[in-house]
This record gives structure tokens, C-alpha cells and sequence, in this order.
């Protein structure tokens, strides 16, 4: 949450749509029901490459961008960690998107599970 305009985090299980864990959110934006739903999102591009035979390649971040919010989705990669990712949302008016990724990348590397 310290990521300059963060609203809402989640480490979310893309297997099952469950949230691992959450920080943020609030009554506009409930980051229980936006994990499950990213879930499919996920998929969606995991089923795209393996269609496309992309097997040398990963996904870094899935970026979703509204008109009021960035909405950065980012798989974890450290062993441990498979199918699991970090669900970013943030304020599109005061978020740096490039700050945000680098910084993601970051906590994502940093992570213990």
C-alpha cells in the first residue's frame, strides 16, 4: 500500500478465486469479489498463450485501465509461488504507472510464502 495511489491490494489464488490476503478496498471497491473475478482474467491470458505456443515467454503484468483507475495484475514467479498473483488497484489520477510496476516487481520478489 505504500505504492503512490494504491487503493486496494490482494494476493489471490487463481486456481480456486480465493483471496490470500487483502489491504485496501472499501465499500466502492471490494477486493474479494475483484480477485475472483481477475481470476478469470488470468486464465483468459494463460489459455491465449498456450493457444499462441508462447512457451518461452511469461506474463510480467496484465494492466487493465479505466477511466478513473489502473487496475495491475501481476503472477508471481519465485518457486513456491505458482499461481498466485498480486492484484494492484489504483487511482488513476494519482498513481505513476511506471513507479507502480517497478515497484510491484519488487514487493512480488520480496514476498514470502
Amino acid at each position: 500500500m505504500s505504492i503512490e495511489g494504491a487503493m486496494g491490494a490482494a494476493l489471490v489464488d487463481y486456481g480456486s478465486g480465493m483471496a490470500l490476503g487483502v489491504l485496501g478496498g472499501g465499500d466502492d471497491l471490494d477486493l474479494n469479489v475483484a480477485a475472483a473475478g481477475n481470476t478469470d482474467v488470468v486464465r483468459a491470458k494463460m489459455r491465449a498463450m498456450e493457444l499462441l505456443d508462447l512457451r518461452g515467454e511469461a506474463i510480467e503484468d496484465i494492466l487493465i485501465t479505466l477511466s478513473g483507475q489502473f487496475h495491475m495484475i501481476r503472477p508471481l514467479t519465485k518457486r513456491g509461488s505458482q499461481g498466485i498473483f498480486l492484484y494492484l488497484v489504483l487511482d488513476r489520477n494519482r498513481a505513476n504507472l511506471a513507479l507502480a510496476r517497478h515497484r510491484s516487481k519488487q514487493v512480488c520478489e520480496a514476498l514470502e510464502l
